[in-house]
């Protein structure tokens, strides 16, 4: 078997076997219960489930959606975060073998490589992130600092190390040339001031995660001031900021962009059926989420795309 495909194969397998710890914290985080010790335990009867009827996918698939002990149904949700989790490490197992045997005749290949595996990581993590916490909002109403603030350093830590490795030159920005009129009126320059790749890019993506948040706030705000309840939680404004912390201003916007039409979509079908009405309370960071993971997956194509219309 070739190396490309047991990457491959690992990369599924790898994901169901975090689908499945994924699993756990969507079932205890909201709960405030540890995601570390004790064993998994049917939620009706209490009994420890066995280790053979814990294995991802197939084991559900066995038991027919049943609890072995107490005949009680398991959720279509296990399997399906299982799923969801192992196809997203497949997708992003296959770029990270691509980019990781990139190569160039031209340019530094070991420094292009290297940039390229790290911003493949961060789709990797925000990816995994974003599947638990678009779960745990649509079913619990919550979104866990756990998930959202470690979600920020995360990818802050990420785009520091992709900082360290630009190429030189690579993202300086040139501010201005000051000039200095002496006495006799003659001019001196004093030189370009400018910030240097990395600094552009870690200070950058400070101002991105702040203004992403802010953005968030500003709407919760206003909202609470002109309705004089809450409209979104604190939980959204983290989830946000975790987004821009991964991929960025834009990103983040375009994902709060695509989050808005979404849950808009969602709340407007659902009146027309008679299941909600304009008091009811939505999972907005479930659709936040879903604008996340599009984001991470086409989202500099998207961004490129609008651009150029407006061109």
């Amino acid at each position: 078997m070739e190396l490309s495909s047991l990457v491959l194969i690992g990369s599924f397998v790898l994901g169901l076997l975090l689908g499945s710890f994924l699993n756990v914290c969507i079932s205890r985080l909201p709960l405030g219960e540890s995601v570390i010790g004790g064993r998994s335990m049917c939620r009706s009867c209490g009994k420890t489930v066995r280790w053979y009827d814990n294995i991802p996918l197939l084991s559900w698939v066995i038991l027919r959606a049943r609890c072995r002990d107490c005949k009680a149904a398991i959720s279509w949700r296990y399997p399906a975060v299982e799923l969801a989790t192992a196809l997203w490490f497949l997708r992003s197992g296959s770029i990270l073998w691509r980019d990781w045997n990139f190569t160039c005749d031209f340019c530094n290949q070991y420094q292009i490589q290297t940039n390229r595996v790290i911003l493949d990581l961060a789709v990797l993590a925000a990816g995994y992130l974003l599947i638990g916490l678009m779960v745990m909002d649509w079913q619990t109403h919550t979104l866990p600092d756990s998930f959202t603030l470690t979600g920020i350093i995360l990818g802050f830590a990420l785009t520091c190390v992709h900082a360290m490795y630009l190429a030189p030159g690579e993202g300086e920005l040139h501010l201005h040339r000051q000039v200095k009129l002496n006495s006799a009126g003659a001019g001196r320059s004093t030189g370009d001031l400018f910030i240097t790749g990395p600094e552009a890019v870690v200070l950058g993506r400070v101002v991105a995660i702040a203004g992403a948040m802010l953005l968030l706030l500003i709407f919760h705000w206003a909202y609470k001031a002109l309705r004089k309840r809450e409209g979104m939680g604190m939980g959204d404004v983290k989830l946000l900021g975790m987004i821009a912390a991964f991929f960025g201003w834009w990103p983040a916007v375009l994902a709060l962009f695509i989050g808005t039409v979404t849950a808009t979509v969602f709340a407007v079908i659902q009146m027309a059926r008679g299941r909600a009405d304009r008091l009811t309370e939505l999972p907005y960071g479930s659709f936040l989420a879903i604008g996340g993971l599009i984001t991470a997956m086409a989202g500099p194509m998207l961004i490129e795309w609008y651009a150029g219309l407006l061109r």
